[in-house]
């Protein structure tokens, strides 16, 4: 027990902290809802040996196709365009959607599943979340723009990809983490807590020309912002759009080889390539 002096000394300590200069700092408490972000990022993240590879996209073509939808009343998102483009070429890349599991197996998922980052307010804090748009090269562009459309403005707890997260997200940390833990073993398990098999983030819409994620996924692009650049085709000089996209991706399951395959199909499929995978309004 104290006694009486100590009380009175602790009071006085605490009379002084209360009444005395406001401090240059204050605490507060990190939103449990980026928990999915900070999880997947310890738990994934610090085991991939990243690379990154990055090329420039002549938007020219993509321009062109969005100019034509608009004309016909629809909008195309750049972003929808560039999951069609990333779909299409991943399909023909299995190395960008193999895992690595524990010792020395590997495992390839048939299904291609975009992934992307989606910012939402939530009690008053903005908080990354993660998308997914299944049979991604399947869908139209219309169908692609839609999705990210519902992403960003529908009610979270109406979309199930969201509601999951905010739900484990309010679970005990230690579960949450053997739950990823068990899903970095078990292939089925992991479908359930994240399908993607690419990641998609548009830090680009900020103004960054370049940037690099880390690789929850094996394959995860950086979208940098559109910019006019000088550009040279056919000995001829021309200012035109531009975008740098980068593909961060994990070497214990994609060498760097065939990382630059898959980004030049990319790289060839918006600069035109896509035009025989789409339906464009005339």
């Amino acid at each position: 027990m104290l006694d009486f002096d100590q009380t009175q000394q602790q009071q006085s300590s605490s009379d002084l902290e209360t009444s005395g200069p406001p401090r240059s700092w204050q605490y507060s408490h990190r939103s449990p809802y980026r928990r999915n972000v900070l999880d997947l990022l310890e738990l994934f993240g610090k085991k991939a040996l990243t690379s990154h590879i990055f090329v420039d996209i002549d938007m020219q073509w993509v321009d062109r196709i969005r100019s034509c939808f608009e004309k016909s009343g629809q909008r195309v998102t750049v972003t929808a365009i560039l999951i069609k483009a990333i779909s299409i070429a991943q399909k023909s890349h299995p190395a960008g959607r193999t895992f690595p599991l524990p010792g020395s197996r590997t495992v390839t998922y048939n299904d291609v599943v975009a992934g992307f980052t989606v910012e939402r307010m939530v009690d008053g804090e903005a908080i990354v979340f993660f998308g997914e748009i299944e049979q991604s090269q399947e869908k139209t562009l219309l169908e692609l723009a839609l999705a990210l459309e519902s992403y960003a403005n529908e009610d979270i707890m109406s979309l199930p990809k969201l509601r999951q997260q905010m739900l484990f997200a309010r679970m005990p940390g230690f579960i949450r983490k053997v739950i990823l833990i068990m899903a970095s073993w078990i292939p089925g398990l992991r479908q359930m807590c994240m399908k993607s098999t690419f990641g998609l983030s548009n830090l680009g819409s900020l103004g960054a020309t370049a940037c690099f994620g880390p690789s929850v996924c094996t394959s995860v692009f950086g979208v940098g912002a559109i910019m006019d650049r000088v550009m040279a085709r056919d000995g001829a000089i021309y200012i035109g759009t531009a975008m740098t996209l980068a593909l961060s991706f994990d070497q214990r399951a994609m060498d760097a080889g065939q990382a630059i395959l898959f980004l030049r199909d990319v790289k060839r499929l918006m600069e035109g390539g896509l035009k025989d995978y789409i339906d464009v309004p005339i």
